[in-house]
């Protein structure tokens, strides 16, 4: 623990130390030898603070609210995705139906409610075949999008000369991009044509088959399809498994329509609430940097 002198209060430098002075140490720690911070490296360092402990004191309370938002937020979004995770579990599953709606849900292999297929990586040798404007997605792409459904680019592209020369495929506007190597089941809706590698297994929704449905009836067979790798040193799905890989689904497309709506629903509102915490993060950053450099002072 370390003791503070009455010209500044604990809170305050909590904040101090979490913006100016962490990255201050980070690049002194940066251009030593050593990856560890010794008492001599700071001791002669000086901080800019109000003398005023009641002008720290406000300076508190106003990041403190900040932070009350945020972490506010952040259980409010943790909470919605709970609710969405069980309306997933019920309304895709049959276990609690929609108003209007009644009757058996049928037995379906993936191929009977979409087209699949796979993709493919040009040869890196040959830069001819790189840096075109073919969206060409990895699994990464997928995993950065943190949970968004939508892909509409991605960090390499491809020219026409590799897509020809190798077994990636241009694949249409509203195709789901599912990984199937190593991370599995992940799932994004391409809002641009697109083309993958070989991590993927691609599903172009039937004419009979809602599009916004099969992807959350993918995202919900997750479990089901890692269950297919178990045993493999390598986590892999082949497109044998997903052929004979069955689910249960609304017998018309009437009821699909009516589950993907109240899942996109839920899914808008979880969207707006983290537009609304990066934003309020980005509000407190910049409280930060205006209240703690004085560039800014309270009242």
């Amino acid at each position: 623990m370390h003791a503070f002198s009455p010209e500044i209060t604990g809170r305050y430098f909590y904040y101090y130390f979490s913006s100016f002075f962490y990255d201050r140490i980070m690049s002194m720690t940066a251009k030593s030898s050593v990856d560890s911070v010794r008492r001599e490296m700071i001791a002669d360092m000086m901080v800019r603070l109000p003398m005023d402990p009641k002008e720290q004191d406000r300076i508190v309370e106003a990041l403190s609210d900040a932070d009350a938002l945020i972490e506010g937020l952040e259980r409010l979004i943790a909470k919605k995705r709970l609710i969405k995770q069980g309306a997933m579990q019920d309304l895709l599953t049959a276990k609690r139906r929609l108003p209007g709606f009644s009757g058996e849900w049928v037995a379906r292999t993936l191929p009977e409610l979409a087209e699949i297929r796979s993709g493919g990586t040009p040869s890196t040798s040959a830069p001819e075949m790189w840096d075109g404007d073919i969206a060409w997605c990895t699994p990464t792409d997928i995993t950065s999008l943190k949970g968004t459904r939508f892909l509409s680019q991605t960090s390499r592209y491809i020219t026409d000369l590799g897509l020809r020369k190798s077994a990636a495929e241009l694949l249409p506007e509203g195709t789901i991009v599912m990984t199937s190597r190593a991370t599995i089941g992940e799932c994004a809706i391409a809002t641009v044509p697109i083309s993958t590698n070989q991590g993927f297994k691609n599903f172009i929704a039937r004419p009979d088959t809602d599009r916004d449905f099969l992807f959350y009836l993918l995202s919900f067979q997750k479990a089901g399809f890692i269950e297919l790798c178990s045993g493999s040193t390598f986590l892999e799905i082949g497109m044998g498994q997903l052929r004979k890989y069955q689910v249960m689904t609304p017998e018309g497309p009437s009821e699909q329509k009516a589950i993907a709506q109240v899942l996109n629903d839920m899914d808008a509102e979880i969207h707006a609430l983290d537009t609304r915490l990066a934003k309020a993060r980005q509000v407190k950053e910049g409280m930060m940097q205006n209240l703690l450099t004085g560039r800014i002072r309270l009242v």
